[in-house]
Order: C-alpha cells, then sequence, then structure tokens
C-alpha cells in the first residue's frame, strides 16, 4: 500500500491509499463519511482480492473521510482542516474527477469507478453530469439514503440549524451531535438536511432520481440484505435505484445475505463478489 496525496482543482489536498499490482485496470473506491480503511477493513480484503489478479485499487479518500484531517492547499500554500465536520457536498465532483485525473497519469487503461456509501451517491452525482469517457463501468456499494440518515434530527435541531445559517454563522459548530454522532459546522448539517446534491436514492419509486436517470454509464451495484440504512428493504432499495436508470437491464445487482452497510463478517464474500465481477467486465473490454 502506498499513500497519496491527490490535488484537487481547488488546490486542496486529498489522501489516500494506493494499492498497486503493476495491472492495467485499477478499481477506484469512493468512501463515504469516515468511510476509511481503519474504520472500513473490508477494504483491505478487497484489495488484496483484485491485486492477486492483477488489478489494481485505490481508496480514495475525499473531505469526509475522517472527522478531521490535515492537509494543504497546493495553490496558496496555506495548511487546511478538512473533515466530516466541515464538508462542502458542492465539492463532490472535483474530488471524485482529481482521483480519475490520478489514475489517467498513472497510466491506467481501464478505469471502474465505484463508492461505498456516501461515497456511492458521489459517484451517482459525478456520473449524472459528467459523462466521462475515462470511466468504464461503475460500482455502487450500498449507497446511503440521506432522509433516512437524518430523520431522527429533531425540528429544534432544523430550527437550530437554519437560524445559525440564515445569520450568517454557518461556519460555526452545532451545539449538538448532528444525527447524534457527527460533530459539523451549521452549514455541513444544513447541507445534509436541504441539499439536493448527494441526496440521489431513495426507497420511493417516485422520490427524486433525476441524477440516475441521466447515467449513460453502465456497472454493478452491491448492498447487504441487512443494511438498516434503506427502511429494511435493502433488496427493493437497491433495484429501485437501478430502475430509474436509463437501462437497468446491463446492471449487475449483487445481494450479500445476513450482513450489514459495512459488510461484517463478509468482508471476504464482498471482495471476491467485486473480483468477480471486474473480472467479466476485463474479459469484455
Amino acid at each position: 500500500m502506498k499513500a497519496i496525496e491527490v490535488e484537487t482543482h481547488r488546490g486542496t489536498i486529498l489522501k489516500g491509499a494506493h494499492f498497486p499490482s503493476e495491472g492495467k485496470t485499477v478499481f477506484i473506491a469512493i468512501t463515504g463519511i469516515h468511510g476509511n480503511f481503519y474504520s472500513n477493513p473490508f477494504y483491505y480484503d478487497v484489495a488484496e482480492s483484485l491485486n492477486s489478479h492483477g488489478i489494481d485499487f485505490i481508496c480514495a479518500f475525499t473531505n469526509d473521510a475522517t472527522s478531521e484531517i490535515q492537509t494543504r492547499n497546493a495553490k496558496t500554500g496555506v495548511d487546511e482542516v478538512i473533515g466530516s465536520w466541515n464538508e462542502r457536498f458542492e465539492d463532490t465532483d472535483d474530488d471524485v474527477q482529481s482521483y480519475i485525473d490520478f489514475a489517467e497519469r498513472a497510466g491506467y487503461q481501464h478505469v471502474i469507478l465505484g463508492g461505498h456509501s456516501l461515497g456511492a451517491n458521489k459517484v451517482i452525482h459525478y456520473l449524472s453530469g459528467n459523462h466521462d469517457p475515462r470511466v468504464e463501468k461503475f460500482f455502487f456499494l450500498s449507497p446511503a439514503e440521506l432522509k433516512h440518515m437524518t430523520s431522527d434530527v429533531s425540528d429544534r435541531e432544523k430550527d437550530l440549524i437554519c437560524k445559525f445559517v440564515e445569520r450568517g454563522d454557518g461556519e460555526k459548530i452545532l451545539p449538538f451531535y448532528f444525527m447524534g454522532w457527527l460533530i459539523c459546522t451549521a452549514r455541513t448539517g444544513y447541507q445534509w438536511l436541504f441539499s439536493e446534491i448527494l441526496d440521489n436514492v431513495h426507497l420511493e419509486r417516485n422520490g427524486n432520481f433525476d441524477q440516475a436517470s441521466r447515467i449513460t454509464h453502465t456497472g454493478a451495484m452491491l448492498i447487504g440484505t441487512y443494511d438498516t440504512f434503506t427502511r429494511g428493504d435493502p433488496r427493493a432499495f437497491l433495484t429501485n435505484l437501478n430502475n430509474h436508470l436509463p437501462t437497468p437491464q446491463k446492471n449487475k445487482l449483487i445481494f450479500i445475505e445476513k450482513t450489514g452497510h459495512t459488510y461484517q463478517h463478509k468482508e471476504k464474500e464482498l471482495a471476491q463478489k467485486i473480483l468477480e465481477t471486474i473480472l467479466e467486465w476485463r474479459n469484455e473490454l
């Protein structure tokens, strides 16, 4: 594993992990909130399985991989502290594209763009507006329904967030744990509640799937059958998302039995499913 630094177009340096095997195919996995390989060890299983077959892997940390990330801005030279505490959803496409740019500079011939949890939502957003020819397939791993994640935020807390933002205090830290566990600014909490940027997957059939409907790529989607971020029906949740893509019949849906959002006790099965799917694609490409 090699630590990598990826420069975004706005200058912020993101810190990811590269698992090279000198292959020509790379799987880029955009991680979710607090979704780094320290908290989600399944990434190591995925990397090991792919590397054993000559497929490279990039664990792509974005702004919210941890609570706080000490970094710098390459354009200004100023030190920065980014993280889930001050994430800006509008930086999503810049972050994703920067990792694809990294893969292009590294000389990869085949790029598979994936994402786990909120990282999958970020890939959906990126592909909906960027029909990037460098990406050959997508791989959505357990996308997150934001409305369900924020369902426990009380009306009083929502009102307080709105008041902070309205009076110009959006960069101040909220005086409570957002969603019961997240320390963040009022502006970040406001985006979780009201922004449509990453609010792009839903259980309802009539949910807003405008982003999914604009994706021209094909690929695969995977979820655990115990995933609690789907309001109790992971199969219907993933099938509903696929049905809103332009060519659902061309996509592969994978369900891993008896495991949740981070695939506890099924990490090797997850890695094997990802490997098998990418090997199928590699034979087609």
